[in-house]
């Protein structure tokens, strides 16, 4: 018994809800259901059609759907009846309704299925306005213009920021740390025009600084402009500087103002406050004597290692060396080299201590600088006690468990360089505010309060700010701090008013110290490069909170009152805003709830769905702000129009139609107007029957197909050849050969009439890509295709191909032999005249011949039995109708591509096996230029180069440095005859060989632009556009979107090719060192500013191609760096020579 035939799966059905998805189908036969129906030709098209096309007609399957905005009547209750039993024991009120048509929305309008339906107004931004906030803050962002500038109003809990001016952060950083340190702040403030520069004093930095400092200390708003400070100090607000440089040359810079004052204090002001002394000393291991020198400091310069410690790295600095050997120390009391112990000592510490980490390092390897990446750790707090004195001091310093109160120090500000370049990167400060007893990150404008220091990496929290509910903790989380306190923690920033005692202000008025509980805490950072420690008892005690000058002061109250100014003025602007907003929001509201077309016989305009939006989200808006004259706001519809200005068909998916009514509303309610102004006659028809003519091709084109498979029978009762290829294209339902527009290529175009036709003229031979068509389908086919004309399906094979094919071997010999006579008559034709060689041909006869005809000739003479005999020359070409030449000889853009130079004899041996003409000879004498007997026609020869669609350029790529592309060389070409100098001449096939010369040819049209050309030449060569250079008689061709013709790109001319290596950025790994690169650009320094000048140095790293002067001389006995313009050396006291 046979098995059971399974029946197959019913369709499960739709979901409920889901609408029948046969929507785009429906519409899209609608819109073009007519055409071969209704309308044959263009002048059938009525406007009713134009219509349906954009799916505006009645016919259209378009639904109008339902406005989801509208305002819906109130419904009326109606009293329900009692409940009523009824047979099946049911009653009414156990009845569930579980939709109903009123009440539930229509499930196939949605924003995706609505996408091209014209009748649906519901998704173009309706919703912003439904939310009257919501609205309100998008109506404000657009009439009022600007932020509000109460948003710029400081924080009384932050301190003020600095705006960053472009590269200015260096600057800034610096100036956040400065500002709170109380003595140098007082300094600032109590500094005063001396009698000289009274005059000028407002224009100083230093005035400038007191503005700044008095900005940062009263100002109202978040941020302060330090742009009169900048300008200034001349500084280059587009260039970052090294910040440790900055601060060194601004300090020197301050320290010459100081001076200046009658006022004792202010003139050791810097001196007093932060500067040092250290001595640098020798003993001689022979005689013990000690040459020693002290000298001053601002900041203490501290090399070091990756993972090391700060205090480590002092120790280092410290540390004894041992002067030997080669090194011996000249002694001036044995008066002969001895061994001998070099030592440094810190003598004194000023009040405020810097440490300088030497993060940027100058490699001398690569000729840069570098910065190091090598992680420092450091304390919060410090004591400088077991670094003070000589070794015996320190010892004993170091062996005390006692800490000296006068020299300990506590942290009060990091600075730090976020990147990983030396050259890029950002500049922030972590400073501790006194004011605010809290550690606060200052990055620029944006100032935040922090609780952890150093770098953003792995941070652990050192302390954590107390709250109100977690009280009760504190004493379980104090003892856990205190228990991992010696335990080295990496912290990313750090805010000590953690919630210690000291985090507030305590009942004695001491204000707290920012690392009171934690005292063995440390940080570790990859990015700091200045430690800033006050010492603690200066710390500790109670300091006044300077008050700024006048002058300074009224400056900064100025821009306070010109912020509250304009706060009011925005306050005022806010509050007529508000009145406008409801006004407006009433008028969208009443247009977008009743603007939607409900019937075919409604009046309406056509506008796009983008204007539209625009008209919701900005125009409506822009329209209401007051402005004189009040010229209506104009939303422009072109992305629905063609380009004859009217409605395009092919973007009816981007149509809306509203009612006139509501557009009316628009125009008199909102003061906006669509542009241009269109109706609904308005449809391109020239557009619509351009598509109509490509559909009526479609549908009729399967008809044909039809027709002819049907007439396509009785072979044997007459035939015609046809092409395979073109037949198997032609019966495809779209045919790959069509163009829109375009009629289809006959059987016997082009490509297609070889597969039927031999270059005799005769049947061809392949039968590969030829068929038979009965005598029908010929009629049907010719009747869309009038001048085809067919070879008959009886035809003989061409007789000529028919005897090459079966050419015996005595005729292949034959022509072999001829060939090879041609060849050894014109051997010196055969190797030279394609390859360029002209090297024998000086004082001798010559004569042109085209570039084709030799290409033919030497084909054929390498393969005879497969190749054709070129048949004659022809020069005529060449020759304008003055009987003049319309090339010149010596041009070689003239000549290359088109002729080649032969020698006389060979002409006339050509002459003898070729017919053609006419002669055009020329000779070069001694390597001169080419004489020739014709004159050049300069106006047909203009023309001919000037005049043309396409040709055939060529392209000239070599090496770097390459004779042929040099630029100078390049750039004394032009369009003259070309001097060729003395001596042998190489072939132009070897020159380039030898200097790396590649050529390429490359077929231009006029309105190619440089960037279509450098794609082709990236097709063709494998250079990105990005790395080519191109040149053309010497000027540089940048304009990527340049033409050809604007260009002047003569005909068969030469465009020159550089390949440009692209550069990369160096590497910022410190590890992995690039291998070769282009050295940077160091730039210029502080050079060229207020602060270059004071120094009266450069700044700028040396450049190795031009050393500078040496500003050091090593002592010859001591081996210490001294300045190069002193005679005695400072540390031992010998004498230069």
């Amino acid at each position: 018994m046979a098995p059971k035939r399974k029946r197959d799966a019913s369709p499960k059905g739709l979901a409920p809800g889901e609408p029948l998805k046969r929507t785009a189908q429906a519409i899209a036969s609608s819109s073009w259901g007519w055409v071969g129906s209704e309308a044959t030709d263009t002048d059938s098209i009525s406007q009713e059609h134009l219509e349906t096309t954009c799916g505006l007609s009645k016919w259209s399957t378009h639904p109008f759907c339902r406005n989801k905005f509208a305002k819906l009547p109130p419904r009326k209750e109606k009293e329900l009846p009692k409940p009523r039993a009824h047979i099946n024991g049911e009653i009414e009120e156990d009845i569930i309704v579980i939709s109903s048509d009123d009440d539930e929305e229509d499930p196939s309008c949605t924003k995706k299925s609505c996408k091209n339906n014209p009748n649906c107004l519901n998704y173009l931004g309706q919703k912003k306005w439904e939310d009257e906030d919501e609205a309100r803050k998008i109506f404000n962002k657009i009439v009022l213009v600007g932020s509000n500038p109460a948003q710029d109003a400081r924080d009384a809990d932050l301190p003020v920021g600095l705006k960053n001016l472009g590269a200015t952060c260096y600057a800034n950083a610096s100036l956040q740390v400065w500002f709170r340190d109380m003595a140098f702040r007082s300094g600032v403030y109590h500094c005063q025009a001396t009698e000289e520069s009274a005059d000028k004093f407002k224009d100083s930095p230093i005035f400038q600084l007191q503005v700044t400092f008095a900005a940062l200390q009263e100002s109202t708003q978040s941020v302060f402009n330090p742009t009169k400070l900048v300008e200034s100090l001349e500084l280059r607000t587009t260039e970052q500087q090294d910040a440790q440089e900055f601060s060194k040359l601004f300090m020197s810079h301050l320290d010459t103002e100081f001076k200046k004052q009658y006022n004792p204090v202010l003139k050791s002001l810097i001196t007093d406050q932060f500067q040092g002394k250290q001595i640098y000393g020798t003993i001689c291991s022979n005689c013990q004597s000690v040459s020693a020198r002290d000298t001053d400091f601002l900041e203490i310069e501290i090399n070091f290692k990756n993972n090391a410690k700060l205090e480590d790295s002092i120790a280092a600095l410290l540390q004894e060396e041992t002067l030997s050997g080669d090194n011996q120390y000249l002694c001036s009391t044995c008066e002969s080299l001895q061994d001998a112990t070099r030592y440094t000592e810190l003598a004194s510490l000023p009040p405020v201590l810097h440490f300088s980490l030497l993060r940027f390092v100058y490699d001398l390897s690569t000729m840069e600088r570098r910065k190091s990446k090598h992680s420092i750790s450091f304390p919060t707090t410090i004591d400088m006690t077991r670094f003070l004195g000589n070794a015996v001091d320190r010892k004993s310093a170091s062996s005390s468990t006692k800490k000296s109160e006068g020299n300990l120090y506590e942290l009060r500000g990091v600075l730090l360089h976020k990147g990983k370049s030396a050259y890029h990167g950002h500049y922030e400060a972590q400073v501790f505010d006194d004011t605010k007893h809290s550690w606060f990150q200052f990055n620029d404008e944006i100032v935040t309060k922090i609780k952890k220091l150093g770098d953003d990496k792995k941070p652990i929290i050192i302390d954590v700010e107390a709250k109100e509910e977690e009280k009760e903790n504190t004493q379980i989380s104090h003892n856990k701090q205190r228990e991992n306190a010696r335990k080295r923690r990496r912290v990313e920033d750090s805010d000590d008013e953690s919630s210690s005692p000291q985090a507030g202000p305590s009942s004695d008025n001491v204000p707290p110290r920012p690392t009171a509980l934690y005292s063995e805490s440390r940080i570790s950072s990859k990015d700091a490069y200045m430690l800033i420690y006050a010492r603690r008892e200066a710390c500790s005690s109670s300091q006044d909170i300077p008050v700024p000058p006048s002058h300074a002061l009224d400056v900064v109250n100025a821009l306070n009152a010109a912020h509250d100014k304009a706060c009011e003025s925005y306050a005022e602007k806010e509050k007529q805003a508000d009145i406008c907003f409801t006004e407006t929001r009433r008028k969208v509201l009443d247009i977008y709830q009743s603007w939607n077309v409900t019937s075919n016989l409604q009046k309406y305009i056509v506008a796009s769905q983008q204007a539209l939006e625009n008209w919701i989200e900005q125009t409506a808006i822009k329209a209401a702000i007051p402005s004189t004259p009040s010229e209506p706001q104009s939303i422009s519809i072109k992305d629905i129009l063609c380009s004859h200005n009217l409605y395009d068909h092919r973007k009816a998916a981007n149509m809306k139609r509203i009612t006139l009514e509501a557009y009316n509303k628009i125009v008199s309610g909102t003061n906006c107007v669509f542009n241009p102004k269109l109706t609904s006659h308005d449809i391109c028809r020239a557009c619509v029957e351009e598509s109509f003519l490509e559909k009526l091709y479609r549908a009729q084109h399967s008809l044909h197909v039809a027709d002819f498979d049907a007439c396509n029978t009785d072979i044997d009762l007459g035939s015609y050849w046809i092409s395979k290829p073109w037949l198997r294209d032609w019966k495809l339902q779209t045919p790959k050969m069509h163009t829109a527009g375009e009629p289809d290529p006959s059987p016997d175009s082009g490509e297609y009439l070889p597969h039927v036709q031999c270059q005799h003229g005769g049947l061809c031979l392949n039968t590969s890509n030829r068929t038979r068509i009965s005598i029908q389908a010929f009629t049907k086919l010719r009747s869309l295709y009038p001048a085809w004309e067919p070879m008959p399906g009886d035809m003989e094979l061409c007789l000529v191909c028919h005897g090459l094919k079966n050419m015996g071997e005595e005729d292949r010999l034959e022509l072999r032999r001829r060939a090879d006579d041609e060849k050894s008559k014109l051997k010196h034709m055969y190797e030279n005249a394609l390859n360029g060689n002209i090297s024998l041909l000086s004082d001798v006869p010559c004569a042109l011949v085209p570039e084709a005809f030799v290409h033919a000739w030497r084909e054929w003479v390498s393969q005879p039995a497969e190749e054709i005999r070129p048949d004659r020359i022809d020069n005529t070409p060449f020759i304008c109708p003055h009987e003049m030449l319309a090339i010149d000889p010596n041009c070689p853009t003239d000549i290359q591509g088109s002729l080649v130079v032969i020698q006389r004899a060979d002409w006339d041996e050509l002459a003898k096996l070729y017919s053609g003409g006419p002669l055009i000879t020329i000779k070069r004498i001694n390597d001169s230029q080419y004489t020739h007997e014709v004159a050049v026609c300069t106006g047909c020869r203009q023309q001919r180069k000037t005049n043309w669609v396409t040709t055939e350029i060529t392209v000239r790529m070599g090496k770097q440095g390459s004779k042929s592309l040099d630029s100078t060389t390049a750039s004394a070409r032009s369009r003259e005859p070309i001097t060729y100098m003395s001596g042998a001449r190489q072939s132009k096939r070897l020159r380039q060989a030898k200097e790396g010369v590649r050529t390429r040819k490359l077929t231009v049209t006029k309105s190619m632009t440089l960037k279509e050309i450098k794609v082709e030449l990236q097709k063709e060569l494998k250079i990105p556009t990005i790395c080519q250079r191109l040149f053309y008689e010497g000027r540089e061709l940048d304009d990527n979107t340049a033409t050809v013709a604007s260009l002047q790109i003569l005909a068969n001319d030469i465009i020159d090719l550089k390949e440009e290596n692209e550069i990369h950025e160096v590497s910022d790994s410190e590890d992995a060192p690039p291998k070769s690169k282009r050295r940077r650009d160091e730039g210029g320094g502080f050079h060229g500013t207020l602060l270059g000048r004071t120094e009266g140095r450069s700044s700028s790293p040396p450049k190795p191609a031009e050393p500078p002067a040496p500003t050091e001389k090593a002592c010859e006995a001591c081996t210490f760096s001294n300045p190069v313009d002193i005679l005695v050396c400072d540390m031992c006291d010998h004498v230069f020579a």
